[in-house]
């Protein structure tokens, strides 16, 4: 990982009966997102049961789910892995995430209200502090956080829906390309700003062309990321193996 960035360390946290599910969920969803485990390598179930100090029940349960969100692959009788994309896999999902990012964003420009502007005014505002100071994964929640909240001022459910599947699949891959170059993140920072400047003033077809243009210059550096950094996933699978059977 960029050794200028650092991601922030996962900690569990007590949590009722009733969010202990969803609490797990979230952790080994970030665990896998910050790129702790390569893409195509075991589930290290073991480890993970130690990690988070659980029984493999409830590991299993959130495993399942990550499964139904297309980031992780259950194999029968061996476990499960992270799911590897291919460049034409990234290439058409980020189509996808682009179109529908250029929707809200046209859309959210007549329905948002003054409140809700304000709301991702301050919430990028905390974004570019954690940028500052180079804290990764916090930066990385809180811009996942302002994309959801345009979607969520367009108040369209069926655009939603569509998008909460495919961000899901590619959320991992949305991280990667943050830890290529320093300059990319900054290029992010700036096109950021001019979303939150288009936003306040209400200009829905600048906002969604830049919205789209974002998302394709974040596969770019995602394809270049994975180009650099192909995982050697049969020696990750023998660990992985290794690490269960002892």
């Amino acid at each position: 990982m960029n050794n200028l960035l650092r991601a922030n360390s996962l900690e569990v946290v007590d949590a009722s009966p009733a969010s202990l599910h969803d609490d797990l969920l979230g952790q080994i969803r970030d665990f896998i997102v910050e790129g702790h485990l390569e893409p195509g390598s075991r589930i290290p179930e073991r480890e993970l049961c130690e990690r988070f100090d659980v029984s493999r029940t409830p590991l299993r349960e959130a495993l399942k789910v990550l499964a139904s969100e297309g980031l992780i692959e259950l194999l029968p009788n061996r476990g499960a892995r992270v799911r590897q994309f291919s460049e034409q896999d990234i290439r058409h999902l980020f189509e996808l995430i682009a179109g529908l990012d250029a929707l809200a964003g046209r859309v959210a420009c007549e329905r948002i209200s003054d409140e809700e502007i304000a709301q991702i005014e301050r919430t990028h505002l905390e974004m570019y502090s954690h940028y500052i100071r180079q804290e990764l994964a916090d930066y990385f929640r809180l811009n996942q956080k302002i994309h959801q909240a345009i979607v969520d001022a367009a108040a369209n459910p069926f655009l939603s829906s569509s998008y909460a599947t495919a961000n899901a699949m590619i959320r991992r891959l949305r991280y990667s390309a943050n830890l290529l170059r320093r300059d990319r993140l900054s290029d992010a920072m700036r096109e950021h700003e001019a979303m939150v400047d288009a936003l306040r003033r209400r200009n829905g077809e600048e906002l969604g062309k830049l919205m789209f243009d974002h998302m394709r210059g974040k596969c770019e550096a995602v394809c270049e990321y994975m180009r650099e950094h192909r995982p050697n996933g049969r020696a990750a699978d023998v660990a992985a193996l290794r690490s269960e059977e002892n």
